[in-house]
């Protein structure tokens, strides 16, 4: 009987052989991740901290005038109103931080927050098929995130299966479709059938056939979220029935321009699966990139990934540390 598991017998390199050496030869930190220098300036839009600090530095104290001032260019910057408002009260009655030491005391509370949110490493577990469920409103990025994460693996020398999941709309699937081949992937896709079974049928591929990852796309339309929500969870229900320990991943796809609208379409996910963590997309033209925060804030979300452009190898590693360091324009 053919077993899944096990490792191919010793034979010539093959091309993907080769692509993974290169990759475990190589400081893949480099491959993957954005260095510092380059994550400063995507995020320069994003950059509220000196605007905060020149606006109470002059201060003696806080004083109920410079709190609500700094408190109206938090909420500003998209770090949310629930988060904003705890970061300023906590500063109320209190004499231990002054106002010119404010960038230190948000630098700590950014840093506590992300830290509590969980690892940005993605989740990938060797010798085993890993499944990456992607969820996220139509338009967020998806299609494209899925193209990227499925030439990175490739990059990696693993085996990727696509499942086209969103089969509602065929400009989608046709999309899925190219960036598949351009990263080279395989796919699974039926027009106009059921998402579930599209699933169904990947799985039972990437086992019968040693694949190494499944990235499943799926529908986001929230005009209706009782049928969104029903599809998600047929979907799930698939993935717990056929492979239940090959789910690495429910990663939600964020639009880095949404800014707050992106706390809500967080919320109607979370609903709808038990989303682990967060892709964010356009990072590079969004002044919006606090809503990493809130969203860790909110939802104890790690983001484990970020759109920084439109080639191929933009999607980069995402790392709270250099993120914190970027947003105060300097390395710890």
């Amino acid at each position: 009987m053919f077993d899944f598991f096990k490792r191919k017998e010793e034979e010539s390199p093959s091309q993907d052989d080769i692509n993974k050496q290169e990759v475990q030869n190589s400081d893949s930190k480099n491959i993957f991740s954005i260095g510092f220098e380059a994550l400063k300036k995507v995020v320069s839009k994003t950059v509220f901290v000196d605007s905060v600090a020149q606006s109470v530095q002059d201060e003696e104290e806080f004083s109920e005038f410079v709190l609500e001032d700094m408190e109206d260019l938090l909420i500003s910057a998209d770090l949310g109103v629930n988060y904003t408002c705890e970061l300023v009260d906590n500063l109320r009655g209190q004499d231990k931080i002054k106002p010119s030491a404010v960038k230190e005391y948000l630098r700590g509370e950014f840093e506590k927050t992300l830290s509590e949110a969980g690892s940005n490493k993605l989740n990938y577990k060797e010798n085993q098929l890993n499944i990456y469920f992607i969820v996220g409103v139509n338009g967020a990025g998806k299609t494209t995130l899925i193209g990227k994460l499925a030439n990175r693996f490739r990059i990696m020398g693993k085996r990727v299966l696509v499942a086209a999941g969103d089969t509602f709309r065929a400009a989608a699937e046709e999309q899925l479709d190219i960036w598949s081949k351009r990263a080279g992937a395989d796919i699974v896709r039926r027009d106009k059938a059921d998402a579930a079974s599209v699933v169904y049928e990947a799985i039972e591929k990437a086992k019968n056939e040693n694949y190494d990852v499944i990235l499943v796309d799926t529908a986001g339309r929230l005009q209706n979220k009782f049928n969104l929500m029903e599809e998600l969870s047929k979907i799930k229900g698939v993935i717990d029935k056929q492979a239940p320990e090959s789910l690495s991943e429910s990663m939600l796809v964020l639009d880095a321009n949404t800014g707050q609208n992106g706390l809500q379409q967080a919320k109607v996910f979370m609903e709808c699966v038990k989303v682990t963590s967060v892709a964010l997309t356009k990072l590079d033209g969004s002044a919006k990139g606090a809503i990493i925060l809130a969203i860790a804030k909110e939802f104890g979300l790690p983001v484990k990934l970020i759109g920084v452009g439109e080639k191929i190898d933009d999607l980069k590693d995402f790392s709270s540390t250099d993120f914190i360091n970027a947003l105060f324009g300097s390395q710890n």
